[in-house]
């Protein structure tokens, strides 16, 4: 559960952080989504931010027309 909450945490402060950080955090993400013993509201919580971030990493990173 612990580990649970720093991958919340971490994807509060992930436009803080390099794309390759970025990446792992976001990946930690869906390891954390995939685990049922984690309780639903924290997991819909970091689904919240997942989605978020993964926005936020689409509005910095395509250009031109480019696919996310």
């Amino acid at each position: 559960m612990a580990f649970a909450r720093t991958v919340y945490a971490n994807l509060a402060r992930i436009d803080q952080v390099d794309l390759a950080t970025s990446a792992i955090y976001r990946q930690q993400a869906q390891e954390v989504l995939a685990n049922p013993r984690v309780g639903l509201e924290l997991r819909q919580a970091i689904s919240d931010r997942l989605m978020q971030a993964n926005r936020y990493l689409s509005m910095q990173t395509v250009n031109n027309g480019d696919s996310y």
